[in-house]
């Protein structure tokens, strides 16, 4: 079975709003300002280089910050420059796929999250393995799995996303260059359960073994 350990090479996008689950939950403040009208292009944030946590590593978390929220995702690795490429062909950019753990501070914009919550040290779980487009051949079949201490908290299901693989990938090319080692989540599902110090959080895709089990433990950061 051909899997690789993984860990980005480049720049990691996040993605809000991706899911319809997400969308419903969060339409009735859409026209709210200061935007006032539900975002047409894909929302994206960065997950810079310090926030990267590798599989079954501790990822402190600081005193004043008493739980965050978990943000279980399938992400696309980039494998080719991807500018203005299109739907149908999209997926022939990608290396790969690999599980990652979006975690942030509980916040409610969803526009332009503010850096400050979501890229905190050690606030990214990447990995274990990256697996081929050939292993997955259709991510919207797809379902995630998350475990608190070993309880099932969330079933992420990615045949209710906004826009598919392909499609996320092909509207964000428009606009920007995707580099190879680039990493695109797909967007995580609603209702994303919370964690504290001292949680255990494993991530998995059932459908998928060979993208292995994401696993970190959340401690209290010391004073």
């Amino acid at each position: 079975m051909n899997t690789t350990s993984f860990m980005p090479g480049g720049t990691v996008y996040g993605t809000l709003l991706n899911s319809q689950d997400e969308w419903g939950a969060l339409s009735s403040q859409m026209n709210q300002p200061p935007y006032k009208a539900p975002p047409k292009a894909p929302v994206l944030f960065i997950k810079t280089a310090n926030t990267w946590s590798e599989n079954g590593s501790a990822i402190a978390l600081p005193v004043r910050v008493p739980q965050v929220e978990i943000g279980a995702t399938l992400s696309m690795v980039i494998g080719a420059p991807a500018h203005a490429v299109r739907a149908q062909n999209a997926i022939a950019f990608v290396a790969g796929y690999v599980l990652m753990n979006d975690l942030s501070i509980p916040h409610a914009s969803f526009f332009r999250p503010p850096v400050k919550f979501k890229n905190l040290d050690g606030f990214l779980g990447v990995g274990p393995h990256m697996v081929t487009p050939q292993q997955i051949s259709d991510p919207a079949a797809l379902q995630l799995e998350v475990r608190i201490n070993g309880e099932l908290r969330q079933s992420v299901d990615f045949s209710r996303l906004v826009r598919s693989a392909a499609q996320l990938l092909a509207d964000v090319s428009e606009f920007m260059t995707l580099h190879p080692g680039d990493v695109l989540m797909l967007g995580c599902g609603a209702n994303r359960p919370l964690a504290r110090a001292g949680d255990r959080i494993d991530i998995s895709a059932p459908g998928v073994p060979a993208l292995g089990l994401l696993s970190n433990t959340l401690i209290q950061e010391a004073a």
